[in-house]
């Protein structure tokens, strides 16, 4: 069954404020003594991330922010109370869950669907550990599973690409092609075709969500045929999107190129300069996905004893946790577009409009 958990805008915009504070690493670092007995002021968590790295400027990174928040609330510290183990491969996954397992972390843990099938071999042979999967669902009693209306953020930004572009071509981005990557692809076409039915989008997938090369060869071709703004779902691979954008921006600062950031607000990952040293940025917005405030949320929902194992918990607009980056980084949006973006998310709120997944 679903359960909704509502959040309160306060703890919305507040985690928002974290620094990531999080470098790249082997896939056995960290992951110190987990201590967990039970839900106390000993409860502990971890997580795994996918190839895509705990450095991802993107949902592994956002994952591991909750994390850091949640520890910092509980005066807990890396590697005592909480900590992560990257993956370098598929083949990681089972072994670094099993690893946190038999550290003793009560709450463990998959961020991204490419976890799915680890959880579900791991929760089955660690039955007294809670697991969580991010992205996916894994129907077993000790595992909780946490989804996103994804579609619904990507419809808004839709809408901003659709109202901002001033060559009528856009461009979508995908990692891996899978339902959940088509839920971005769908909303995103959907919003783009609600105000500008003549523009046309060019899709496209990587194949991978830790290529930035590839991401960069196919915004050249995206941006070399016309595209003026491009939206990513694609992990890593998307931060070779923007640098394809600074690039052709420091080759001709007057050549208007955008990127749209996906999962947390990658507004920083815009900013470039000029030959000359004149500073700008090529995030027009990013499609929020505050993957930081439902593991946090999830993480004190188990420590208090009330872990919803079994259980889907699907976040959306209603839940605040998606929705586009808010002030200051709305900067390159007009009051038009502003607008136009609460006008649809009204729609979406109160049923008006109900976004496709696929």
């Amino acid at each position: 069954m679903k359960k909704k958990f509502g959040l309160a805008l306060s703890l919305v915009l507040a985690a928002g404020t974290l620094l990531a504070g999080c470098g790249g690493g082997g896939q056995n670092e960290g992951a110190g003594e987990g201590g967990g007995e039970g839900a106390d002021d000993n409860f502990s968590v971890a997580m795994v991330t996918d190839v895509g790295g705990v450095d991802d400027k993107s949902f592994n990174q956002s994952a591991w922010e909750g994390l850091q928040a949640y520890g910092e609330e509980n005066n807990l510290e890396k590697g005592k109370g909480f900590d992560y183990l990257q993956s370098q491969s598929d083949a990681d996954y089972a072994t670094n869950l099993n690893t946190l397992a038999r550290k003793d972390y009560d709450l463990i843990y998959g961020i991204g669907y490419q976890l799915q099938g680890a959880i579900d071999e791991i929760a089955q042979q660690q039955k007294d550990v809670n697991f969580a999967i991010v992205d996916s669902v894994v129907e077993q009693p000790n595992v909780s599973s946490i989804t996103f209306k994804e579609h619904q953020g990507s419809f808004l930004v839709g809408v901003v690409a659709g109202l901002t572009t001033k060559s009528n071509k856009v461009g979508f981005v995908g990692g891996m092609e899978s339902d959940l990557i088509k839920k971005f692809e769908v909303g995103f076409v959907e919003g783009v075709k609600a105000v500008n039915p003549e523009a046309k989008v060019d899709i496209q997938y990587a194949g991978a969500f830790d290529a930035a090369d590839k991401g960069k060869a196919i915004a050249s071709s995206m941006y070399g045929g016309g595209a003026d703004i491009i939206y990513h779902a694609a992990g890593g691979t998307g931060n070779g999107v923007f640098s394809e954008a600074i690039d052709l921006k420091v080759e001709n600062p007057d050549r208007e190129v955008w990127v749209i950031g996906v999962d947390k607000d990658q507004y920083e990952e815009g900013n470039g300069k000029t030959k000359d040293g004149k500073e700008f940025n090529v995030t027009l917005t990013s499609m929020v996905k505050r993957v930081d405030v439902a593991v946090k949320d999830l993480a004190e929902k188990a420590a208090a004893g009330d872990f919803p194992g079994g259980e889907v918990i699907e976040y959306g607009i209603e839940e605040e946790a998606i929705g586009i980056a808010p002030a200051p980084h709305d900067e390159h949006l007009s009051d038009e577009v502003k607008a136009k973006v609460k006008e649809y998310q009204e729609k979406i709120l109160n049923g008006e409009i109900e976004v496709p997944s696929k």
